[in-house]
């Protein structure tokens, strides 16, 4: 806790840190993860991005959340009879539409990123030097609740802020513990892709110190932070920013809470391995949830 009375874990891990609760993935949260495999399945986590043609010419180019695409896409051909196909992809990482890791740089508070870091000193123009997305290339593997706050495929309201009392039901709903170092999944019944004049719900800052309190290890949501957004944020700004709480936002849980529910099961491996591209505040990803 700082002056703020927020969370923070800003010098639990040194004044350099980059890995945030990353930490508390330890051997024995890996075992964990590897119990909950017995029946050889997978779901992906990740939703579908269709990309828009670079060379489209139409305008405004975006999506619905009024952003550039969240892929521009170019096809290459060289020559009459090309001997290979080939593209290039112009990825908007932080966009509605891809499911995206969070780096720890993504989200400043006070001129500075976790865990202290001056802006200056941590983002340049060509890439970013503290706190990037370069700790999940080495991949992430850890064990995962599903929390299911709209059941039985339903949806939150739109105005809903999310509560640690909230979380409390839905974790005894799954009937499952949760352990420091595992990762929690949240599904509102959410594609929060639309006008950010639109409302969306999302965790108020109880969630957050629930979170805290119980160690999430990571954050994989279809909902975050509320619109219209009330600074604070307290996923962003708070969560990722003061508690180094790696973030999968914009993520497609309807598959998983379909086979959670068919299953009865709730907790499962989960499976991060994004592209090893340095320097970068967040990549796009495609979680699997292993069963």
């Amino acid at each position: 806790m700082n002056e703020t009375g927020l969370p923070t874990n800003w010098g639990r891990w040194g004044d350099d840190d980059q890995l945030g609760t990353l930490h508390l993935i330890d051997a024995a949260a890996r075992r964990r993860a590897a119990a909950e495999v017995h029946e050889g399945l997978h779901v992906s986590l990740a939703r579908r991005t269709a990309p828009v043609p670079l060379t489209t010419g139409l305008s405004p180019v975006g999506s619905p959340a009024v952003m550039p695409a969240g892929v521009l896409q170019a096809v290459n051909f060289n020559g009459a009879q090309p001997l290979a196909m080939t593209d290039s992809l112009l990825v908007n990482t932080h966009n509605a539409d891809v499911t995206h890791l969070d780096a720890v740089a993504h989200m400043p508070v006070d001129g500075h990123v976790y865990p202290g870091v001056p802006v200056h000193a941590a983002v340049t123009p060509t890439g970013v030097t503290h706190g990037s997305a370069d700790p999940f290339g080495e991949g992430v593997v850890t064990r995962a609740v599903l929390l299911d706050l709209a059941p039985g495929g339903g949806r939150l309201p739109a105005d809903r802020r999310v509560t640690g009392a909230d979380l409390d039901a839905a974790l005894e709903r799954a009937g499952t513990p949760l352990s420091a170092g595992d990762a929690v999944a949240v599904r509102g019944g959410w594609d929060i892709n639309r006008p950010f004049d639109q409302p969306v719900p999302g965790l108020d800052l109880s969630a957050v110190r629930w979170l805290d309190e119980r160690g999430a290890s990571v954050y994989v949501g279809d909902i975050s932070d509320a619109r219209p957004a009330r600074p604070p944020m307290p996923v962003h700004q708070v969560a990722l920013a003061r508690l180094g709480l790696p973030l999968v936002d914009v993520a497609d849980l309807e598959p998983l809470a379909r086979h959670c529910e068919a299953s009865n099961r709730w907790s499962f491996m989960l499976v991060l391995a994004p592209p090893r591209i340095t320097g970068t505040t967040g990549l796009a990803v495609n979680p699997i949830a292993v069963f």
